[in-house]
């Protein structure tokens, strides 16, 4: 009896090797999993040297913890309705092959223009054949490119960045205050969307710095950021919201923040961002324009008081998340939906407009309300950055069931590709001048003296006046064709794509690389010393998707940031 007790008891080591090995199993399992089934991978290539930066700002003092943390919404993701028309090409389509190779080589010769001229820095000057600081000086073009170099197959090219990338130093800056929406949309992004491709783990190592560091921007005693933040502040617990901060700056932080919270399990960057989605869920039936946020905000008193609305600059990107948050999160977080539908509402009542155009075509555009004027003025302001519109809606339409948001989505988009068409060179100047309709609806005939001086004005028929002449290399006009494309599977947005690129192509391309131009409007425009990150990001990469098979960066599977960084929606377990 006595031998049989002694059998029953477990050695002392025997009992830690039993312990160990439990721990051991269940961190492996735990490692397998993140919340909302999304599956981590930790691994990375031996030959890259990760270099933490100076500072860790995950250590750094709070001096405004947040009460009550939110956490990222519980369960499984739900099954929502399917976005892209159909999940991959049928047949072979040897047309469209050539033009995504076409597509490419302009991506290859921008790309080695950077690497030759302007490796490290920020932004390729293409004229000069130099590379300039624009974003804090912790090369930006190279950190934008990297998932564009991924979906392009320039794997070489993409494992020569990730290794800088691996080498730079949040904590050292180019002298002045980080724009923290800049450096959220293009860093950030860049790399959760290319170690959501890649599974790089260095990628994933310097997000967490960055991603720490950006945090601090939303110690504020009311927890809503700054647009700017000074690290010197932020040691010392001055950081303050901002008395003026545009809703694109301080609502187009989630996307990033929570996929940032997905990967790691901390739910912290999550918290961050949710708050200032609640600033805005509270208060978007209050404002001069029920439904919809003015330009303008108060973060440090907690108040809106402008008068002016836009689906334009500085506004733009704050409600294009509202249902890509909605998709991110699996659809687990009601009040998504609530501000897609009620701000798309009403932005179709108060800011779509109908232009006049001399062959009433059935198109609409993005324009501006001064809710403080007396009464529209019929001319309208149509802005290059607002034909990203598009595409939002239509987006929101199959997320949401909306038909009728997809119906205006279209006719937004069929807008911009109307104002490319409508200029001799194909591209859409930064900002014109238009008639307005007074219904989106019905017929509205051309009216000759409506526009005076037309003629003399050398315009094209339909256009008051161009604004501003330039054109900056922007996507938003490829963006909504892209998403109109994949949505509705209709070959004629393929064909628009295609005439927006010989315009772009003829009248950008340097010996060097691509720049930006002048004026729009005319043939053979003075260039301009700049080639925009969003280049290689955003524009080349929304070309070179329109024209790959629909299986790339599935509709269904990723959401875009704003730099058109793809990153994982979440998947049933």
């Amino acid at each position: 009896m006595a031998h049989a007790m002694l059998s029953l008891q477990t050695p002392p080591a025997r009992r830690y090797i039993a312990l160990a090995l439990f721990l051991l199993l269940a961190i492996i399992l735990w490692n397998g999993f993140a919340p909302s089934g999304i599956a981590l991978r930790r691994h990375g290539r031996n030959d890259v040297n990760f270099v933490p930066s100076t500072t860790d700002w995950s250590k750094a003092k709070i001096y405004h913890p947040p009460k009550n943390p939110v956490p990222l919404p519980s369960g499984s993701p739900k099954t929502l309705p399917q976005v892209q028309a159909r999940k991959t090409a049928k047949g072979k389509e040897d047309i469209t092959k050539s033009r995504k190779e076409a597509v490419k080589k302009a991506f290859v010769k921008s790309w080695n223009a950077y690497k030759q001229h302007a490796w490290g820095m920020d932004e390729l000057m293409p004229l000069s054949g130099k590379g300039k600081t624009t974003f804090s000086g912790w090369s930006a073009q190279l950190v934008d490119a990297l998932d564009s170099l991924w979906i392009l197959g320039l794997k070489d090219d993409f494992h020569l960045a990730v290794k800088e990338v691996a080498k730079i130093n949040w904590s050292k800056t180019d002298g002045g205050p980080i724009n923290v929406f800049e450096v959220t949309i293009r860093y950030l992004g860049g790399l959760l969307s290319a170690y959501d491709l890649s599974g790089e783990d260095v990628l994933l190592k310097k997000a967490v710095e960055l991603g720490d560091a950006l945090y601090m921007a939303f110690d504020t005693p009311n927890r809503l950021p700054t647009h700017w933040l000074r690290y010197t502040s932020a040691e010392k617990g001055e950081t303050r919201g901002d008395v003026s901060i545009s809703g694109a700056a301080s609502g187009s932080l989630c996307v990033e923040f929570t996929r940032l919270s997905q990967i790691t399990r901390d739910a912290k960057y999550y918290d961050a961002t949710e708050r200032v989605k609640q600033f805005f869920y509270e208060h978007q039936n209050r404002t001069k324009v029920p439904g919809l946020w003015p330009w303008d905000m108060n973060f440090r008193q907690g108040t809106i008081d402008d008068g002016f609305f836009t689906f334009g600059a500085g506004a733009d990107s704050q409600y294009e998340y509202l249902p890509k948050m909605h998709a991110l999160l699996g659809g687990l977080d009601p009040e998504y939906v609530e501000m897609t539908t009620l701000s798309l509402d009403t932005g179709r009542d108060k800011l779509l407009f109908r232009p006049m155009t001399p062959k009433d075509e059935d198109i609409l555009m993005a324009g501006n309300l001064d809710a403080l004027a007396d009464q529209r003025d019929h001319k309208a302001q149509m802005q290059h950055l607002t034909c990203f519109a598009g595409g939002m809606y239509a987006l929101a339409g199959k997320l949401v069931e909306r038909k009728d948001y997809v119906d205006l989505g279209a006719r937004l988009t069929a807008g911009c590709v109307w104002g490319y068409d409508s200029f001799p060179t194909n591209i859409m100047p930064e900002s014109t001048e238009l008639v307005r309709c007074e219904k989106l609806d019905g017929p509205c005939p051309y009216q000759e003296d409506k526009f005076p001086g037309g003629k003399d004005k050398d315009l094209p028929s339909g256009f008051l006046q161009v604004s501003d002449a330039k054109y900056m290399l922007r996507p938003e006009g490829i963006e909504s064709v892209f998403y109109m494309w994949r949505i509705t599977g209709d070959a004629i947005w393929r064909e628009a794509a295609w005439r927006m690129w010989e315009g772009i192509v003829k009248e950008t391309e340097t010996e060097t690389a691509f720049a930006c131009i002048q004026d729009a409007s005319k043939h053979g425009s003075a260039k301009m010393d700049s080639m925009e990150t969003f280049w290689l990001a955003e524009t080349l990469k929304y070309f070179y998707l329109t024209f790959e098979d629909e299986s790339v960066i599935n509709l269904d599977e990723w959401v875009f940031n704003t730099e058109a960084h793809p990153v994982k929606r979440p998947t049933r377990p």
